[in-house]
C-alpha cells in the first residue's frame, strides 16, 4: 500500500485524526465505555472493537467543527479543490486496502467493495471541480433600476450518519462535497464497519484537509446525536 495507511481498531477522531489509530497531527478523544463488537463476516472471523461516543465526544467534535469553520470558508475554492486533487489520488492509491477492509467487515466480495469505493471516487473527482457549482447569479434590471444577485455560501457545521451496506462510497457522498464547499463536518460510520470511514478521514488528513474540518465519532443507535 503506497500511503502506508493503516487502521487496526476504530478510534474517534475529533479535531482531525485519531493519535492511536492514525499517526497525525491532531488529538482524539476515546470513549471509555461501552463498545459495540465487530465481526468479520467470514469464517472464523476476527473480532474487533468500536468506541460508543460519549457525549462529551460528541460535544468536543462539534466544537472542534465548529473552531475550524471560519478559517476553511474563507480559504479560496481553488486551495479547497486541491485538498481533494490529492484525495482521490490517495484513494485510488490505496483502493485494494480499502476494498480489503470492507470486505473483512461488511462481507460483501472483493469485486463489489472495488465497485463500492470506486463510486465513493466518482464524487470525490466531481468535488475537485466543484467551483462552477458553487457560482451566484446576477440579473440586471429586474426592474427600474433595480439589480439582483445571489451568493452561495457554506451553511457550517454538517453531520451524516451512515449505513452499513456502503462503507466507502456513502461517507465519500457526504464529506467531500460538503467541505470543498467551506463547510465542516462531524461523521458517523455504521458501527458495523467503520475502518474505511477512518482510512479515508486519514487519507482526508494526508491530502491536506485542516484540522477539525473533519470529525470522526462512533456508535450504534444510543450514540448521542
Amino acid at each position: 500500500m503506497s500511503s502506508a495507511i493503516r487502521i487496526a481498531a476504530a478510534d474517534v477522531a475529533i479535531g482531525g485524526t485519531s493519535a492511536e489509530a492514525m499517526p497525525a497531527t491532531v488529538t482524539a478523544v476515546l470513549a471509555a465505555h461501552e463498545e459495540p463488537t465487530i465481526v468479520e463476516p467470514g469464517p472464523g472471523g476476527q473480532e474487533n472493537r468500536v468506541p460508543e461516543s460519549s457525549d462529551a465526544e460528541m460535544a468536543a467534535a462539534v466544537r472542534a467543527a465548529a473552531e475550524a469553520f471560519p478559517a476553511w470558508r474563507n480559504t479560496a475554492v481553488q486551495a479547497r479543490q486541491r485538498v481533494m486533487f490529492k484525495l482521490q489520488v490517495l484513494i485510488r492509491d490505496n483502493m485494494e486496502e480499502l476494498a480489503r477492509s470492507i470486505t473483512q467487515e461488511q462481507g460483501k466480495t472483493l469485486a463489489d467493495a472495488r465497485g463500492d469505493v470506486f463510486r465513493g471516487l466518482e464524487v470525490v473527482e466531481a468535488a475537485a471541480g466543484a467551483a462552477p457549482l458553487m457560482m451566484g447569479e446576477t440579473l440586471e434590471q429586474l426592474s427600474g433600476g433595480l439589480d439582483t444577485y445571489s451568493f452561495r455560501q457554506p451553511l457550517g457545521v454538517c453531520a451524516g450518519i451512515c449505513p452499513f451496506n456502503f462503507p466507502a462510497m456513502i461517507p465519500l457522498w457526504m464529506f467531500p462535497m460538503a467541505c470543498v464547499a467551506g463547510n465542516t463536518f462531524v461523521l458517523k460510520p455504521s458501527e458495523k464497519d467503520p475502518g474505511a470511514s477512518m482510512m479515508l478521514a486519514e487519507m482526508a488528513d494526508q491530502a491536506g484537509l485542516p484540522k477539525g474540518v473533519l470529525n470522526i465519532v462512533h456508535g450504534a443507535k444510543d450514540t448521542p446525536a
